[in-house]
């Protein structure tokens, strides 16, 4: 089973190469796509996992008003 902390770091990784990548490839005039359009095709991947992160917030607020994990 996959688990939140490991799917958000997956997307994280897979977001950085991404950007990564397609700037190498502007860079060497392979591709024709914006800078802006790389950042925000690579934001737009990690965004997709925003609920992951927005879960494992929420997880740990409520731990806290409990009195921690049990």
């Amino acid at each position: 089973m996959v688990k939140a902390k490991e799917s958000s770091l997956a997307s994280m990784i897979i977001s950085g190469c991404w950007i990564a990548v397609l700037t190498i490839l502007k860079g060497i005039d392979l591709i024709k796509l914006e800078e802006d359009d790389i950042i925000y095709s690579g934001v737009a991947i990690a965004a997709v996992f925003s609920p992951v992160y927005l879960s494992i917030l929420l997880d740990k607020i409520k731990n806290i008003k409990i009195g921690g994990e049990q």
